[in-house]
């Protein structure tokens, strides 16, 4: 490609990125440090290799027309899928979960990369499906997003598999799907995710016992009420195909989500293991566990209080040196940043990231080519969702689910997968102008 393109790469969204790049590097070093000041790590070294790496990807997307990728994307999912079939028989076993590949010290996540993959196959999917009726379309859509998606609930990695839905949600609802869809598939994702975890709520927090959560508690007692809404169900179904009512419709859309919701939940409740159900809702009162599922966010609320409004500088937070704070280098960077640099150190980094979030949407805006604008969707929605989750987990308003800060939290997959995204962000917006390849 011409060089002169790179006159037209915003500069904006790379300084944002290679700045948040710096600040967690600088923080994956904090974090290697005891209360004795000696280096316990060297976490930060590889962070710095990564970096580079990651920086050689970005470049590598930015040179090729995203609009190949267009062909490619089918046999990267499948790639994608054999991967993780792989992983999930002879993967590395790392805190229980089977979703890294490697020797030694040195592994990758494929969840992690899936995720590029998943939109850019959706993204050629909703393209082509255009003219397809939307309940065909949404079907299909759904399934590319299972299968992946369910590979990666067997390793078991509940954060990185939960990304995928709204990744998910948000392209097809900007394909123009319509809402009913959409949030049919959201009403019986969150109440079986609801529903499987109330009884375990019911014991340890509500800490009563209350006459409805019963049917969560007794399994011929969930069949019948199952049985019983689905017989509502389908008598809805029925009217409506009969009489063409509208209101028989909604009786029978709001319904079957409720059965398939409390049949689904019986299968989850099964399904999540006991540490994932406590994750989901130890959050809402942490001290029910205090030195087990509720001891990350006790530590970590203590170091975001610890910092105020300037911080205790850096290298002087306490929480972290003192080791109190839990994979303090990943899932829980953004508290070592809130104890050693304050309240005016996070609204500094959320301001980088809303400078990545408002020049993509610019893209989204600008792009004039279905594909890439579906695509694009998908890239910046991916590093909304993670801030969004990552922020919320490590300030004890979201379950703890192990999704990384992206661009801050240490990790090659992570980083390489949000270094690529942006790399195809800038792809999409050069290609505005349609340059050609030379």
């Amino acid at each position: 490609m011409k060089l002169r393109v790179f006159r037209y790469l915003d500069y904006f969204l790379l300084f944002a990125v290679l700045i948040l790049i710096f600040i967690g590097i600088l923080f994956i070093y904090s974090s290697g440090i005891d209360q004795y000041g000696t280096m316990q790590t060297k976490e930060y070294t590889k962070q710095i290799f990564f970096a580079i790496t990651g920086l050689v990807l970005l470049i590598v997307m930015v040179l090729i027309d995203y609009r190949k990728f267009k062909q490619w994307s089918p046999v990267l999912y499948v790639c994608l899928l054999l991967l993780l079939i792989y992983t999930l028989l002879f993967g590395k076993n790392v805190k229980g979960a089977r979703s890294w590949l490697g020797i030694g010290d040195f592994g990758v996540q494929p969840s992690e990369f899936g995720k590029i993959i998943f939109i850019l196959y959706l993204a050629r999917y909703l393209e082509m499906s255009s003219k397809v009726s939307e309940l065909k379309r949404i079907t299909s859509a759904m399934f590319i997003m299972l299968l992946p998606m369910g590979l990666i609930l067997l390793q078991p990695d509940l954060g990185s598999a939960s990304v995928y839905i709204p990744i998910f949600l948000v392209m097809c609802y900007m394909a123009g799907l319509p809402k009913r869809y959409i949030f049919y598939i959201l009403g019986i994702g969150a109440l079986t995710i609801i529903m499987s975890i109330l009884p375990v709520w019911e014991s340890l927090i509500y800490q009563r016992t209350a006459p409805f959560f019963k049917i969560f508690r007794n399994l011929p007692l969930r069949l019948l009420v199952v049985s019983c809404l689905a017989v509502i169900t389908l008598i809805a179904v029925a009217g409506f195909l009969l009489f063409k009512i509208r209101y028989f419709y909604w009786i029978a859309y709001v319904f079957s989500i409720f059965t398939v919701a409390l049949g689904a939940s019986a299968v989850c409740a099964k399904v999540l293991k006991p540490y994932q159900v406590m994750r989901l809702i130890v959050f809402l009162k942490p001290e029910v566990d205090p030195l087990r599922s509720g001891w990350n966010i006790i530590q970590s609320k203590i170091a975001i209080g610890s910092g105020n409004l300037f911080g205790q500088g850096f290298l002087k937070g306490t929480q972290s040196h003192y080791r109190f704070l839990p994979e303090q280098s990943t899932d829980f960077i953004f508290s070592i940043l809130s104890e050693e640099w304050g309240f005016i150190g996070c609204l500094f980094v959320f301001a980088l990231f809303a400078l990545i979030f408002i020049r993509g949407l610019v893209i989204v805006k600008n792009t004039t080519n279905v594909y890439g604008y579906y695509v694009s969707i998908g890239i910046v929605f991916m590093i909304f969702f993670h801030f969004i989750i990552n922020v919320g987990m490590v300030m004890g308003v979201m379950p703890i689910t192990g999704i990384p800060l992206m661009f801050l939290s240490y990790g090659g997959s992570s980083l390489w997968t949000a270094m690529t995204g942006i790399g195809l962000l800038m792809s999409i917006n050069l290609r505005r102008n349609d340059f050609a390849d030379s």
